[in-house]
């Protein structure tokens, strides 16, 4: 049996996708079932995965596929499940509950993923991450498989590597990487770093891509990798 919410808001998706083909966005789901945060919609989208309600697909933003409905739920048959307002919809709407055989949603045409965008990042001598809540529209075309954040490039130490400062590094999640690959390197837990990786005499070794920079040292246990680079992002004024 789902939650009253958790059925609210299977309803709004699944809705959604056979008005449009394009499920709801997390701030959508948010004003629609009056939640105070984005924190809640991803409780309850992980809660609908994990029972094999919805399945998230890859490297889509807004990308949601209703699996399967409930077999029963808070709601009582022949009710509806009260959601406030959404997009093209007024404070009076109402959802009703899922059919039993509603018609095939399209597939869903999405082609631009919302990376959240944590900060900047130096090219340059490191200096501190900090995480936002701002996020950056990339093509997916230019991402492969994984989880992706995005970081803003301060610093020239990487313009030989084709990286300038203002860039926008779109960087996979994985906390190993190979030596010769460009990686997010977290120094002393403290400040984030784009950077070569190489491994040297029981060092790290971060090299610059840019001849007026040299290479920085440090122990193992003062470098943790944080993501490899996956893309960049320019944008032109």
């Amino acid at each position: 049996m789902l939650t009253r919410k958790q059925h609210e808001l299977l309803t709004f998706i699944q809705i959604r996708l056979e008005e449009s083909g394009i499920s709801p966005s997390f701030e959508e789901m948010k004003e629609a079932l009056d939640l105070k945060s984005k924190s809640g919609v991803h409780r309850l989208i992980s809660a609908l995965e994990e029972r094999g309600f919805i399945r998230r697909l890859p490297n889509r933003a807004r990308a949601l596929e209703v699996l399967r409905q409930p077999d029963s739920s808070v709601t009582k048959p022949g009710s509806t499940a009260p959601v406030r307002a959404a997009a093209n919809a007024n404070a009076n709407t109402t959802l009703t509950p899922l059919r039993t055989a509603p018609k095939a949603a399209p597939a869903p045409a999405n082609d631009v993923i919302e990376l959240p965008l944590h900060g900047k990042i130096a090219a340059g001598m490191p200096i501190e991450a900090f995480e936002t809540t701002a996020t950056l529209p990339v093509p997916a075309a230019l991402l492969g498989a994984g989880e992706h954040y995005a970081l803003e490039v301060s610093g020239d130490s990487m313009v030989e590597a084709g990286i300038f400062d203002g860039d926008y590094a779109l960087v996979r999640k994985t906390d190993v990487a190979r030596d010769g690959e460009i990686v997010v390197a977290l120094v002393r837990g403290e400040e984030a770093t784009l950077k070569y990786l190489h491994r040297e005499k029981g060092m790290i070794r971060l090299d610059p891509a840019n001849a007026a920079y040299d290479p920085q040292f440090y122990r193992p246990d003062e470098v943790a990798v944080q993501g490899k680079l996956a893309g960049l992002l320019r944008r032109y004024h």
